[in-house]
């Protein structure tokens, strides 16, 4: 079809208008599955309701339940939550079928929206449409209990669900706006990345929905808890809820648990459990207590070869957990926690490596001069943490770990399979008062993690006002670059193409992709992040 400014698209169950915006044309707040209140609770999503008349695509739909965070993110009590965004260039011609990229926000599986994201510039520079979607999330989601088994045992993954419904609004909707329904490539990051790799070792249940995959800030290999063990989560907030009794009785008192309610209980669990970084999270079956969203993890996947064999794009930033480590920093100056100082560091390090690593990891990584500077040691922590932690997915020795397992299995299969890593470097790019709010952290932070999105989505805050500062003019430059390649990386599988620097196939750690301005090339990853000398020696990768 032909957009203009107020054009209208008729979807399967009615017709929205769309408004055009920084050169491309948005339709937003699209129902693309019921709201899940009531029976729909804790269940499968379900087909919207149809409308009459042209429903007004001008604004985002409302986030889904979550609480506040960090000073900075937007709490949400909306359960009528499951709308989708497109976005679709303004050069788009009449009958043109355009590549698909389908955005899946990140947020640690408790928080964020699609609401916080531009799409314009990827759709109108990348020439490509671009879909981004909300999913439930937290104790709404991701919150097993055997009282809210369905029979069809996707117990605690609902969230993930509502992304398949999706896809599949995609498939079938999609072309009314000028995309390609058999040329998408899901995207996300952090726990949208997550989500990617999800889906990735369920080929079985999303045949036909994508065919390409970029995972943003995830290792794929990363452990996850099993259905049976984390169900310990779910009959916490059940008790603390003061839900009893059957499982029938369970299920009806949490389906009518006021959303505050619940948020609220599952916010005590977080912080009565610092131990668990990721309390809810997707869940994996076992045969004695399957799981029809998630049968099988990504390490069994790939030794069942069920992992789908897809081209893929993965990676992350070069300073992933210094984010975190600037909310540490956050936390102790408010008298909330540990000290970021040489008394303390051995007590961080047990906290994320074991008792038993402390004396190796802080004589690789204390300085022979000891740290002599305000927040030195904050910043040792953030790359120590950032090349590679256990317990958290976002580590860049996990990243290259996940890669050569891909490697291998996409050259056991036979096919000539396109696989390319990344790592992000702007040490500009930009943090203060975008992933982290005041009072600012003394230390340099650097290229922390999700720091390269607002390279992809313009202004990016965190919040629904979307007015992060603009990039410098040299980080402006990254960004055009970048958009360039995710956009032809959507459209071929491959992100080379003239005039762009040229990106290598994954061949090994000193084949990643280095993302900085100016000086974008391959590099070797597994040097800077010390996982052969040093990581990989002393603990056993997953």
């Amino acid at each position: 079809m032909a957009h203009a400014n107020g054009s209208v698209v008729n979807t399967e169950t009615g017709a929205v208008r769309g408004a055009e915006r920084h050169g491309a044309f948005e339709y937003r707040g699209i129902p693309y599955a019921a709201p899940p209140v009531g029976t729909l609770r804790w269940a499968l999503p379900q087909a919207p309701a149809a409308w009459t008349g042209v429903r007004d695509g001008a604004a985002f739909g409302p986030a889904c339940p979550q609480q506040a965070r960090f000073n900075l993110t937007e709490g949400s009590t909306q359960e009528d939550c499951l709308s989708l965004n497109v976005s679709v260039p303004r050069q788009i011609k009449p009958g043109q079928k355009l590549p698909v990229l389908f955005w899946i926000h990140g947020g640690a599986f408790v928080g964020g929206s699609s609401n916080l994201y531009r799409l314009d510039k990827l759709a109108a520079q990348g020439n490509v449409v671009v879909v981004s979607v909300n999913y439930r999330l937290g104790a709404f989601s991701f919150m097993p209990h055997a009282a809210l088994e369905d029979g069809a045992h996707h117990n605690g993954n609902y969230g993930l669900e509502d992304q398949r419904m999706a896809m599949a609004w995609v498939q079938r909707n999609i072309a009314a706006f000028g995309g390609d329904p058999r040329k998408v490539t899901i995207a996300g990051e952090s726990a949208g990345a997550g989500s990617v790799c999800m889906h990735l070792a369920s080929g079985d249940k999303v045949k036909g929905l994508f065919q390409q995959a970029i995972v943003q800030s995830a290792g794929c290999l990363q452990p996850m808890k099993t259905v049976t063990e984390a169900q310990v989560v779910g009959q916490s907030l059940a008790a603390a809820l003061g839900c009893k009794g059957s499982d029938s009785e369970i299920a009806q008192c949490l389906r009518a648990q006021p959303v505050e309610a619940i948020l609220e209980k599952q916010g005590e669990y977080a912080q009565q459990h610092p131990e668990d970084f990721i309390p809810f999270a997707p869940v994996t079956g076992t045969p004695e207590q399957p799981n029809a969203t998630l049968p099988r993890s990504v390490r069994q996947a790939i030794e069942q070869q069920q992992f789908l064999q897809i081209p893929l794009m993965l990676g992350g930033t070069r300073h992933e957990v210094g984010l975190y480590v600037g909310y540490f920093w956050q936390a102790a100056k408010a008298g909330k926690g540990m000290a970021l100082d040489a008394a303390h560091f051995p007590a961080w390090l047990k906290h994320f490596y074991g008792a038993e690593k402390v004396e190796t990891i802080q004589k690789q990584y204390t300085p022979s001069r000891g740290w002599t500077q305000e927040g030195e040691l904050a910043q040792t922590l953030a790359r120590l943490l950032s090349d590679y932690t256990p317990g958290i997915g976002i580590n860049n020795c996990l990243y290259l770990h996940t890669a050569d397992a891909l490697r291998r299995y996409f050259a056991a299969s036979g096919k000539k399979l396109p696989l390319y890593q990344f790592e992000f470097a702007d040490e500009s790019a930009p943090v203060l008062g975008v992933g982290i709010s005041q009072p600012y952290p003394d230390f340099v932070m650097g290229s922390v993690h999700s720091t390269e999105l607002n390279y992809l989505f313009p202004k990016l805050s965190n919040t629904q006002k979307i007015d992060a500062p603009e990039l410098s003019p040299q980080s402006a430059k990254l960004a055009d670059q970048m958009v360039a390649q995710w956009a032809q990386f959507v459209r071929t599988g491959n992100p080379n193409r003239a005039g762009l620097p040229a990106w290598p196939a994954y061949a090994g750690p000193s084949s990643v992709m280095l993302l900085v301005p100016g000086a974008s090339g391959a590099y070797d990853a597994d040097k800077q992040h010390q996982c052969s000398a040093f990581w990989q020696r002393h603990f056993q990768l997953p």
